[in-house]
């Protein structure tokens, strides 16, 4: 592939990744869990995210393939790993999907919003079927789309006579370690995306000067962003965006500003739909990936002859997508989405530690700091959450067992 993207094209790839639809959906049971502690939480979410961020790109350097963290534990870790890593991946992206599915219904039509998820998912995996993908002029307009509405609605809120900076405080009895682990855990949903930067090494000039550059920077403007956003609707609503169903039209409504609300309806839904649409794109190949090497039925590998998508895989990740979009929560989608993929890059942290310095080792700090970070935050989530997320990963470890053990008879 042709090396043509410098410092600035990479961070812009980033931040294109991250800033999405799920700062729409996370701030609420965010601050369900955090009380008045919510902007303290953003911070463990972008150390955390920073770790993997950076231990991902040091193995994906090493291992330029296809199939990221599925990859890298099995061969650094074993093949057990590495199925672990993939299999974490592909359910919990795929509760990604639903809890955008559900965020496209919560702000579209709250009174619908199950029906209107279901109807979203439905959409995007025919057009996934049929072979037609997001070009990057599309990606690039939904970013602009985002970052607008996002902008708005922190102007409005902060010239806003509503405004209450003692909203804002984080001494109050409300706050608990624990609740803010939680939060963060919560919050790194909304991160998502920032892997994108580590797998450009094929791409971009210099990567070992490049991706290293752009990963913090990408990061710290993110993070920027959220924080301008959280202080923005915390200090309209305060204790208000725990309940909130759609805290950014909430905020700018209480602000004076109704007017705005149908745009940030807009935004969050069309935002919505074009994570959904990656979404479910990224986790029909992984599944294909699986399936080829038979960790997942190899009914999945088939490839249509004619638009040459992963056909069985896209409909098979689209109803499971639509069953969950249709009954569970979007809290509960976060939660069971953070913990699998917190899972998935504690083995990339866990992956980084084994590389020598001649590897690319980054700093041993780093991949312990990440490692540590994704299994506090994982066990910080909600209980529901956890013990979900555990039994599904106990059932994908099965799976391997049974798989190893029918392989090993004569």
């Amino acid at each position: 592939m042709r090396r043509r993207l410098g410092t600035f094209d990479a961070v812009v790839i980033g931040l294109g990744s991250m800033i999405g639809a799920g700062v729409f959906a996370a701030l609420a049971p965010a601050a369900r869990a955090a009380g008045s502690g919510l902007l303290l939480a953003l911070v463990p979410a972008a150390v955390v995210a920073y770790c993997n961020a950076t231990s991902s790109a040091r193995l994906a350097a090493r291992y330029p393939a296809s199939g990221g963290t599925y990859v890298y534990g099995r061969e650094r870790l074993g093949e057990f790993w590495g199925h672990l890593a993939g299999w974490g991946f592909v359910v919990g992206k795929t509760a990604s999907c639903a809890a955008m599915a559900l965020t496209v219904g919560l702000y579209a039509w709250p009174g619908q919003a199950h029906a209107v998820a279901v109807a979203a998912v439905v959409a995007l995996t025919a057009v996934n079927y049929a072979g037609v993908q997001k070009a990057a002029w599309l990606t690039r307009a939904i970013v602009a789309v985002v970052l607008a509405v996002l902008a708005a609605v922190v102007v409005a809120c902060l010239t806003s006579g509503e405004a209450d900076p003692a909203r804002l405080g984080t001494g109050g009895g409300d706050v608990s370690p624990g609740g803010v682990l939680q939060a963060a855990g919560l919050l790194f949903f909304a991160f998502a995306g920032y892997a994108r930067i580590a797998t450009l090494g094929e791409e971009v000039r210099d990567p070992a000067r490049t991706i290293p550059r752009a990963i913090p920077l990408a990061l710290g403007i993110t993070l920027a962003v959220y924080a301008a956003v959280a202080v923005a609707v915390l200090g309209v609503l305060g204790g208000g965006l725990a309940s909130a169903t759609a805290p950014l039209a909430d905020a700018v409504r209480a602000a004076g500003a109704a007017e705005l609300a149908p745009v940030v309806r807009t935004g969050a839904a069309v935002a919505a739909l074009g994570s959904l649409l990656s979404l479910i794109l990224g986790v029909s190949r992984t599944t294909l990936a699986m399936a080829r090497d038979r960790h997942l039925p190899p009914v999945l590998a088939a490839v249509h002859p004619r638009s040459g998508v992963p056909h069985r895989a896209e409909l098979a990740v689209g109803a499971v997508v639509a069953v969950v979009a249709a009954t569970a929560d979007l809290r509960g989608a976060i939660g069971f989405s953070s913990f699998c993929v917190l899972v998935y890059y504690a083995v990339a942290n866990a992956s980084a530690w084994t590389l020598t310095p001649a590897e690319g080792r980054p700093p041993r700090v780093v991949p312990a700091l990440g490692l540590a970070g994704c299994a506090a935050l994982a066990l910080s989530l909600p209980f529901a959450s956890v013990v979900s997320g555990a039994a599904v990963l106990a059932g994908g470890a099965a799976l391997y067992g049974v798989r190893r053990a029918a392989g090993a008879r004569p």
